[in-house]
Parts: C-alpha cells; structure tokens; sequence
C-alpha cells in the first residue's frame, strides 16, 4: 500500500438515539459488534469498528445517542460523546431522515459547530422515506447550518449507498498507513462483544415492559474445554419485578434470551458455547461507580 495514496484514521458515529448508527456499523464491518435495538441509547460504550479497503482504513467510533444527562450512567455516556468528538478526523453525523427535526438534532448540531471538525452528515432510514423529495428541504437546512464536506442519503438497514459513504469519509482522512490489521475488525475484547450481543436479545425480547435499566456483565469465561467454551453472564437490573420481567413465566424468557445470544455468539467465534444467564438485583447501579467502574464504563 502506497503511503501516497492510502488513507486512514478516525472517525465517530454521532446522532440522537435510534439514528442507526449501530446498524451502520454492523453493516460496515460484517460482524455483530454493537447491539442493535430500537431503543434509545443502545451504545454505551465506544466500540471502534474497522474498515479497509484498498483506498483506505476507517477506524469508527461509535458513541451514546446524544441525550439529556440523567444518572451518573447517563453523564459518563455523554462524556465519551464529547471524547469521541475531538479525538477523531472526521465526524459522522448520523440523521434519521423519516422523523422532523427536534431540540434534539438542534443540540447534536450545535455540538458539531464547536467541534469545527470535517463533518459528513448521513441522511439515514431513506427506505422508510417514500417520497424522496422530502429528503430536500433537510439537505437545504443542515447546508445553511454547517459547511458539512458531504451530505449523502442512505439505509444502515437495507445498505443502501454505505459504499459511497465509506468512499467519501476515507476522502477526508489523512493519508497514511492502516492502523490495525486488513483482518481486525475492533478493539473490543470478545467478552464486551459477547455482552453487547446478551444485552440485544434483552432489549427486543421485553419489548416496551422493561425501562432501560438493564446491563450485561461476563463474570465467567472458561475456555479449559477445547470442545466448547463456557460464558457466565450476569444480568443487572435495578428491581425484582425487572427481573421477573426478563426471567419471564416458568423461566421461559430468559431461556430464549440465552437461546437467541448463544448462536450469535457461536456464528462469530465459530464454536460451541455453553451459555449460562442469571439475573442480579442491584438497586440504583446507574448512579453507582463501582458497578460501573466494574462493566468497563467510565467517565
């Protein structure tokens, strides 16, 4: 690779909750690293997925949907926002493209103006947008508001020009030589991966009974059998009725929970694994720093 030609650096994934940026970034690199829900503030923690290509190397962040700070948990999600922001090359914002814009994009904007970074805004969920003239007057507001390097139109979902959009962030990178092996696709240790997974199935199976009060914690990873490995994840949770709500009648949810993670969990490390789930009452953990000390997210 031509340290002329190639290109390569960092960039974040920043929008409101639900914009798709966690779906982009799956997309992206082929393999399930963040979790994917239709619930706000999926993200907790900054996962870096990796991109090559022959022109250049990506190395994404992916942030919090940008949020009101509420709970310690909360006010730690946003100051890794605002890391990510000026510690990368170009910033991605992220627009769900089929909703109106509200307080909140005004406030994800105003972040990107203070950053005064390289910023390429994406127009995402356009397949949810049947008249695609609508896409026009946004285009028009967001010009007035930054001097964005791209604006480009697309669905994290259906795929929909994310190679254009790949093609257009490696443009605006330095150049240089990749950052991470063609064959590395995160930074993240296997055990937060195999969390983010967990903590997915979690959020779809409740459906709208559980608030987000839910987190995912591998207390136990033996691989000593060459045959399968063994994963011990504690569920936390904030009241025993949200435990009864993901344990579910006679067990039945939490079963199906584990089902649905154990085989993503097998189709990414390509083995058997022995899933076992279990769920811990710990009263107001979002405020409390041990506990999140002790699931890796910090200020």
């Amino acid at each position: 690779m031509s340290n002329s030609t190639f290109h390569s650096g960092y960039a974040a994934l920043i929008g409101r909750p639900n914009a798709g940026k966690s779906t982009l970034l799956n997309r992206i690199v082929g393999e399930k690293i963040a979790a994917v829900s239709n619930k706000p503030q999926t993200t907790r923690h900054r996962i870096k997925g990796v991109y090559t290509s022959d022109a250049g190397q990506i190395v994404f962040i992916d942030t919090p949907g940008v949020h009101k700070p509420g709970h310690l948990l909360n006010r730690r999600m946003m100051a890794a926002v605002h890391d990510a922001i000026m510690s990368v090359d170009v910033v991605v914002l992220m627009r769900d493209a089929s909703v109106s814009t509200g307080n909140g994009d005004r406030f994800v904007l105003d972040l990107i103006k203070q950053s005064e970074k390289p910023a390429v805004l994406v127009l995402n969920k356009i397949d949810k947008v049947k008249n695609k003239a609508e896409i026009l007057p946004l285009i028009e507001f967001y010009s007035n508001e930054y001097e964005f390097a791209e604006i480009i139109p697309v669905s994290a979902l259906k795929g929909e020009a994310t190679d254009t959009l790949l093609n257009e962030i490696i443009k605006h990178l330095p150049e240089g030589e990749p950052i991470f092996a063609e064959d590395e696709f995160t930074d993240q240790p296997m055990r937060s991966i195999v969390a983010e997974m967990v903590r997915e199935k979690i959020l779809r199976s409740t459906g709208e009974e559980l608030p987000y009060v839910t987190a995912v914690v591998p207390e136990r990873w033996d691989e000593t059998d060459p045959e399968r490995l063994e994963i011990y994840c504690a569920i936390y949770v904030e009241r025993p009725s949200q435990k009864g709500i993901i344990i579910g009648k006679g067990g039945a949810k939490l079963k199906q929970i584990g089902i649905e993670a154990r085989q993503d969990i097998e189709k990414l490390l390509g083995r058997h694994v022995h899933l076992q789930l279990f769920v811990k009452v710990v009263e107001d953990w979002r405020n409390k720093e041990r506990e999140l000390d002790g699931m890796g997210i910090h200020e």
